[in-house]
C-alpha cells in the first residue's frame, strides 16, 4: 500500500470512528443534518452523505460512503455467506460508479448508511467491497476484515456460516434494531422513562433466541438495564394492553429503595409507547410473553 493510500485509510478511520461515536451518543442512529458536517478531533468537519447514495468527496481517491434503504429502488440483500449485495447506480460506468470500483481495487474501507426513517440512518463501518459485477451492476460488501478474503458467492462450512451469521447479527441487525427502537421511544425507558441511552437496551418481546424473535420494531421495547433484566427474568411483565405488572412475590418483599422505587412502584404503571401506531409493540407478541410471565 502506498503512503497516499495509507493516509487515506487513516482519514477514513478517523471519520468512521467519529460517525459511530455520534450515533452511539444518540442510541445508534445519526441524522441527515449531522451527516452533512460530522465533527472531527482536529476541529474540522466532514460531509459524509449525498442524496445520490454514493458519496465521492473530491479530495478522496474513492467512494467514502454508500446509502441503502429498504424502500429504495434497489433490492439490497444479505447473502448466505455473510456478505451484502449492494446495487449501484444504473447508467454509465463512469461518474460516481468509477470511484466505487476504485474503492474495491484499492481495498479502502467505506461507511454504509442504512436509512431507517426519513432523515435517520444507522452507520456501519468499516465495510469493504470484495467484488464488482458490472453485468448485474452490484457490488459485494464484507462487514468485517475476516470476511474480505472470501470469494463472492462462496460456499461456507457450517462453522464458517455460523460465524458469518453472528457477524451480520452483531454488525448489521442488532445496531439497526437498536437504532429503530431508540428513535421510536425517543431514547427513554418504556417503563420508567429514564432518558440516558447509555443505560438503555433495545429489548426483544419474543426473545431473539426464538426463531420468531425477529429484530424488528413491533418486537422491540426500549428498556433501562434493570427493567430489561427484570423482564427477561419474569420479575416484570407487560400486558397486551400496555400495562406493567410486577411479580407478586417481589411485591411482598422488603428491601432497599431500588426495589421499592425501581420495581414495586412500577406495578400497574402504563407502558410508554411510541406515538406512531406502526411503531408500537405488537399486542399478540406481548400476550405470548405475558403468559410466560404469569406462568413463571
Amino acid at each position: 500500500m502506498s503512503s497516499a493510500q495509507t493516509d487515506e485509510v487513516l482519514r477514513r478511520e478517523v471519520i468512521g470512528a467519529a460517525v459511530l461515536h455520534l450515533a452511539m451518543l444518540q442510541g445508534g442512529y445519526i441524522t441527515w443534518s449531522q451527516l452533512q458536517a460530522v465533527p472531527l478531533p482536529d476541529g474540522s468537519t466532514q460531509r459524509v452523505v449525498t442524496m445520490a447514495g454514493i458519496w465521492n468527496p473530491a479530495d478522496f481517491a474513492a467512494t467514502l460512503s454508500i446509502m441503502t434503504s429498504k424502500d429504495g429502488p434497489y433490492a439490497d440483500q444479505i447473502l448466505e455467506n455473510g456478505q451484502i449485495e449492494y446495487h449501484y447506480e444504473a447508467g454509465s460506468d463512469g461518474g460516481r460508479n468509477r470511484k466505487l470500483r476504485l474503492a474495491a481495487e484499492l481495498g479502502l474501507p467505506l461507511i454504509r448508511l442504512t436509512k431507517i426513517r426519513d432523515g435517520y440512518y444507522i452507520p456501519t463501518y468499516p465495510v469493504y467491497i470484495v467484488d464488482v459485477n458490472t453485468m448485474s451492476r452490484t457490488v459485494t460488501l464484507a462487514v468485517d476484515e475476516s470476511l474480505r478474503g472470501l470469494p463472492a458467492g462462496s460456499l461456507l462450512s457450517p462453522i464458517e456460516k455460523s460465524y458469518a451469521e453472528r457477524l451480520i447479527r452483531q454488525r448489521v441487525h442488532q445496531p439497526e434494531f437498536r437504532g429503530r427502537v431508540m428513535l421510536a421511544y425517543h431514547g427513554a425507558c418504556a417503563v420508567c422513562s429514564l432518558r440516558h441511552v447509555e443505560l438503555l437496551d433495545a429489548a426483544h418481546i419474543i426473545e431473539d433466541k426464538d426463531e420468531n424473535g425477529l429484530p424488528e420494531l413491533p418486537n422491540g421495547l426500549s428498556l433501562c438495564k434493570i427493567h430489561h433484566a427484570a423482564y427477561d427474568r419474569r420479575f416484570l411483565g407487560i400486558t397486551p394492553d400496555y400495562v406493567v405488572e410486577i411479580n407478586g412475590a417481589l411485591l411482598d418483599e422488603v428491601d432497599g429503595p431500588m426495589l421499592r422505587h425501581g420495581l414495586q412502584e412500577m406495578h400497574r404503571r402504563p407502558l410508554v409507547t411510541p406515538v406512531r401506531r406502526r411503531d408500537k409493540p405488537d399486542r399478540d407478541r406481548l400476550a405470548i410473553r405475558y403468559e410466560a410471565f404469569r406462568a413463571g
